[in-house]
C-alpha cells in the first residue's frame, strides 16, 4: 500500500463515491419529499372522497324518499280517479281519453281570466257569452284547441 499512485487513485475513487453518494442521498430526499407530498395529497383526496360518498349516501336516501312519496302519491291519485270516473259518463271518458291522446296528455282546460289554459289562449267575447249560457252540464269545448272546457271561478264569466 505504499505506491502512492494506488494511494492516490484509492484517494480519487473515495472522492467519486463520496459524491455519488452526496448525489444519492439528494436524489433520496426529493424522492422522500415527493413521497411526503403524494401522502399529503392522497390524505386530502382520501377524506374527498369519504365526504362525497357520504354525500351520495344522503342524497341517495333523499331520492328513495321522495320516489317513495311520488310512488305513494300516484298511486292515491289513481284511486282517486278511478272513483271520480265511476261518476262521469262513459262516453264523456271516451272523449276525455281520446283528446288526451291527440293533445299530448292534456284533454281538458279550464278557464282562467277568461283564457283556456289548454292552449293559453284568450277566449272570444262571443264564444264567452255562448259559455256563460250555457248549462253547467254540458260538455264546452275550446274553438281553438279543441280541448274539453271546464269553468272555474277564476274563469272571469
Amino acid at each position: 500500500m505504499g505506491d502512492p499512485k494506488q494511494l492516490q487513485a484509492m484517494q480519487h475513487e473515495i472522492g467519486t463515491l463520496d459524491r455519488r453518494i452526496s448525489d444519492l442521498e439528494d436524489v433520496e430526499i426529493e424522492v422522500m419529499e415527493k413521497l411526503e407530498t403524494t401522502q399529503t395529497r392522497l390524505g386530502e383526496l382520501a377524506a374527498q372522497t369519504a365526504a362525497l360518498d357520504a354525500e351520495i349516501a344522503d342524497k341517495t336516501v333523499t331520492r328513495d324518499a321522495a320516489t317513495a312519496d311520488i310512488t305513494r302519491e300516484r298511486t292515491e291519485a289513481e284511486a282517486e280517479r278511478v272513483t271520480l270516473a265511476a261518476d262521469i259518463p262513459p262516453p264523456l271518458l271516451t272523449l276525455y281519453a281520446k283528446l288526451r291522446t291527440q293533445l299530448g296528455g292534456v284533454g281538458v282546460g279550464a278557464i282562467q281570466h277568461k283564457r283556456c289554459t289548454g292552449c293559453r289562449l284568450d277566449i272570444g267575447a262571443a264564444e264567452l257569452a255562448r259559455i256563460a249560457a250555457a248549462p253547467s252540464d254540458e260538455v264546452l269545448r275550446c274553438e281553438e284547441c279543441n280541448r274539453i272546457l271546464v269553468r272555474t271561478n277564476e274563469s272571469g264569466l
